[in-house]
């Protein structure tokens, strides 16, 4: 059955699992394991099985030899590219912005401002990066971007537990002060944002957060079967709905990525538990292993128990 592929809402493949994606996409199928219960399973990757590829970056430079191999293979494809320009401190491996910049505008080129949002997620508010500074960071963005994506995805950082602990280390460490704003300050701040955004043709989406809601800002759907939908199958691709959590939009996928495998040290991050055992995985990761995060050995043998079901 054909299905909405994610790469992937928990870790930065196009960053860093470019040669292992395209090894998945040569053999045609991916290890797949459910990172609560634990189960695996094999997931094709056969142009035939695949709705569309909803790509997750905050770098796609090092993929873009892969993406011309999709490109020939005429998979479908979407991409969240995520760009918010926060200090350094903060997004400690990133690339410089003006880099991820640069190969946001030739993703765009490549195939269409329509295939791309620009995901300015999360917002974090804080004694070094006020309302002040996103209204200005975000004009600069939206300057260098106009012409490049017609959509900006945006959310408040969620402090889940593991989020909450690493901002009270990080306030530790760098005297800096986390700030709880008011839902009237989010939405006054989100108003100003989306205002900025329209001077630019750009639309502004709001990823669970309803309240935010109103004027120039709708609902986002980072996985949009209808956008899928509209840029492949001449709107006649129905997507089932399936969030992931509250308030979510998005259409049902299937996610190939692992948890605790992305070294790019966002202190905002709720997908690693903590950034050397990300950065460990990272640098012993094997491109040949189906399963990502594992050993080839290792692989070889979940993908025969599997088999042998």
């Amino acid at each position: 059955m054909s299905r909405i592929i994610s790469v992937s809402r928990r870790t930065d493949i196009p960053a860093f699992y470019p040669d292992w994606f395209e090894r998945r996409l040569e053999q045609g199928f991916a290890g797949w394991e459910n990172p609560f219960g634990g189960q695996r399973y094999l997931v094709s990757l056969k142009r035939e099985d695949v709705s569309a590829f909803v790509f997750w970056s905050k770098n796609y430079r090092p993929f873009l030899p892969v993406l011309q191999k999709i490109k020939e293979l005429q998979y479908p494809v979407v991409f969240n590219y995520t760009i918010t320009g926060l200090p350094q401190e903060f997004e400690s491996r990133l690339v410089p912005t003006e880099d991820a910049i640069e190969s946001l505008i030739e993703l765009s080129r490549m195939y269409s401002p329509e295939h791309i949002n620009w995901r300015y997620d999360p917002i974090v508010l804080s004694s070094v990066t006020s309302s002040e500074y996103h209204v200005q960071r975000f004009k600069g963005l939206c300057n260098q971007l106009e012409g490049y994506v017609k959509r900006c995805y945006f959310s408040y950082a969620v402090k889940y537990g593991k989020v909450a602990r690493n901002f009270k280390r990080f306030e530790a460490k760098h005297q800096v002060s986390f700030t709880d704003a008011t839902d009237e300050e989010r939405i006054s701040l989100a108003n100003k944002l989306s205002e900025i955004a329209a001077n630019h043709g750009i639309d502004m989406f709001t990823c669970c957060g309803d309240y935010l809601i109103g004027g120039n800002i709708k609902k986002a759907r980072c996985i949009d079967g209808q956008t899928i939908s509209n840029l492949y199958y001449d709107g006649s691709f129905n997507g089932v709905k399936s969030p992931t959590r509250k308030e979510c939009g998005c259409t049902k996928s299937t996610d190939i990525g692992k948890y605790d495998t992305c070294p790019h040290g966002c202190i905002y991050c709720y997908a690693n538990i903590n950034k050397k055992k990300a950065a460990a995985i990272y640098s012993t990761h094997d491109p040949e292993a189906a399963f990502l995060g594992y050993s080839k050995k290792e692989s070889d043998k979940l993908v025969e128990e599997i088999k042998c079901r």
